[in-house]
């Protein structure tokens, strides 16, 4: 079958769109023929060697997908062959099959076509569980998104808009803030032109209670001083290259909470719980709620392209591969 390999670590053009051996999937596995796969900023990190999971090379990239069952494991129930579904896979996604563990694939609605599954689960599962399982943004309350038009980002606004939250989201261009506004923001802050201090304060005088940050970098100390009391600040990523360093003063003065959003890993640790949040997820979609943007789509040959797009963060929510 035809993958993108990784058999040097380096920038998006290392990989190499070749032959490889079909996966040969375990009792407990679901072998899944890949229409779609979707291209997250930890894809890049892992090919450059920078993010904390280092798989031995060779290795296909791509921890998201979305296709067919083609068969099951000696121990697996509960899937049907031919079944439409969406996996995340950790790593062989960029490729026309995959074996995934059978408690990370999930059969998709009818109405969900494989660009919007292929790009569904890290983002929407990622957001769910920061604003849902860590923060517990309830109805009423103010969320500010940094980094709101990215992949992760715009699913957080439309995430909390359908948990009935204020959403302030925060991005670099008038474009980007159009996409945001499209899928529910509430307030605009662009980076570039705007005083984000000053705009935060406007927009929610009496600060922010949970704030969702994907992208580190100077605005951190700035979105961590804008809590209010009892504020949680939700550190999801690094898109910016620069991880910050944030006095835990602030977070004391506020009587604030600093959590850790690394859903894939919490996933694989709570499985049902995990699937619950995906079933709510799949109802919000099947009802409208829930939107994915999809900016760009490429042939799984180009997908060197499409990861650069996504790591030069000129992506406007998800960029999906197609092989089917």
């Amino acid at each position: 079958m035809k993958a993108q390999l990784c058999e040097v670590l380096g920038a998006p053009d290392v990989l190499r769109y070749t032959d490889v051996d079909e996966p040969a999937p375990g009792p407990d596995d679901v072998l899944v023929e890949v229409h779609a796969a979707g291209v997250n900023f930890p894809d890049g990190l892992v090919v450059s060697g920078n993010y904390q999971t280092k798989p031995a090379l060779p290795f296909v990239p791509g921890s998201e997908a979305a296709g067919v069952v083609r068969s099951v494991g000696a121990n697996v129930t509960g899937f049907e062959i031919g079944s439409r579904v969406l996996v995340f896979c950790s790593m062989g996604g960029y490729a026309e099959q995959v074996a995934v563990p059978a408690t990370m694939v999930f059969p998709i609605p009818d109405s969900m076509s494989y660009v919007d599954a292929a790009g569904f689960v890290v983002t929407y599962a990622t957001s769910y569980h920061g604003l849902v399982d860590k923060a517990d943004l309830a109805p009423g309350e103010t969320l500010l998104v940094l980094g709101a038009s990215g992949g992760v980002g715009l699913t957080a606004v439309e995430i909390g808009k359908a948990l009935g939250a204020t959403v302030i989201a925060a991005a670099s261009s008038p474009d980007k803030l159009e996409v945001c506004r499209d899928h529910g923001a509430d307030e605009l802050i662009d980076y570039t032109a705007d005083d984000l201090k000053k705009r935060i304060t406007e927009s929610a005088p009496g600060g922010v209670d949970v704030v969702y940050d994907p992208v580190g970098g100077d605005h951190a100390l700035t979105a961590v001083r804008a809590l209010a009391w009892g504020g949680r600040y939700l550190t999801v990523g690094y898109a910016s290259g620069d991880i910050p360093k944030v006095g835990m003063n602030r977070l004391l003065v506020s009587s604030g909470a600093l959590h850790g959003v690394l859903w894939g890993a919490w996933a694989k640790r709570n499985p049902d719980r995990n699937a619950e949040n995906m079933g709510r997820l799949f109802d919000w979609y099947d009802r409208g709620r829930l939107r994915p943007h999809v900016s760009a789509t490429y042939p799984l040959a180009d997908a060197s392209a499409a990861l650069e797009v996504v790591m030069g963060r000129r992506a406007r929510g998800k960029v999906v591969l197609t092989s089917r």
